[in-house]
């Protein structure tokens, strides 16, 4: 069985998307869709007809309060954006991202900002992978359902090419142990946090911000699976314990 993405649709505003979404989803196969806080609420009575039969996408999709919350138990997380200022994580195309969910094991997300404004970028944060398309610079207007198709499309036709020996496949836990889901790495994040603020780390506070978006960058490049967050979070433990008195 190859691994499927899940949609996470991020503050949608429009139910009729969100059911264009569903359809476009289905038709190559996905079905797991989550959404953060949507803006007419959920379940969206405009959903179901844009669906156009696409009701299993809608009756199974699970809403969340955060972006964070959505996509805590995912070892892959893709921001669809274009910007890339000041960016330091991975940039990769529709059928790079579909590669990725092929071939590396895991939970793999793919996020999709709302309609007029795309990704914050604090959910940009979130992400270990860029996903962007290239589009004509002179005109770079995808509506939410093309986003999603264009992404579903790719994880479906790179599926259909790859060979059975290729997809995804089970390893000794020794030999290569998957990402840690995206939860953990939130922990380790505001562990470090936690310990580096009352050392004036993030000083001066004009750049507190800047700084612990580096800080992140570092800490949520792809690789890094849960027996080496455990080890960093037991380090750091021990580094902020008080120092015991010698004997």
């Amino acid at each position: 069985m190859t691994n499927k993405p899940i949609i996470v649709l991020v503050r949608p505003q429009l139910g009729e998307n969100i059911g264009k979404a569903a359809r476009a989803m289905l038709n190559f196969g996905l079905t797991e869709m989550r959404i953060v806080n949507p803006r007419d609420g959920w379940p969206n009575p405009s959903a179901g007809p844009a669906a156009a039969g696409a009701d299993i996408v809608l009756d199974q999709a699970k809403v969340y309060s955060s972006t964070a919350e959505a996509v805590a138990d995912c070892e892959h997380v893709y921001a669809t954006t274009v910007r890339k200022r000041g960016v330091t994580k991975t940039v990769v195309g529709p059928d790079g991202a579909a590669r990725l969910v092929h071939s590396e094991p895991g939970r793999h997300a793919v996020l999709f900002g709302r309609e007029a404004s795309g990704l914050a970028t604090e959910d940009v944060e979130l992400a270990r992978h860029i996903l962007t398309v290239p589009i004509n610079p002179e005109f770079g207007s995808l509506n939410l359902a093309q986003a999603v198709i264009l992404v579903a499309y790719e994880w479906s036709r790179i599926g259909s090419e790859l060979n059975a020996s290729e997809l995804v496949q089970p390893t000794d836990e020794d030999e290569k142990l998957p990402p840690a889901p995206q939860e953990e790495l939130e922990g380790l994040i505001a562990h470090f946090e936690k310990l580096l603020d009352p050392r004036g780390y993030f000083l001066p506070e004009a750049r507190r911000e800047a700084t612990q978006r580096t800080l992140r960058s570092v800490l949520t490049r792809p690789g890094w699976n849960h027996l080496e967050v455990r080890t960093l979070r037991g380090i750091l433990t021990t580094l902020g314990r008080e120092k015991r008195p010698e004997d």
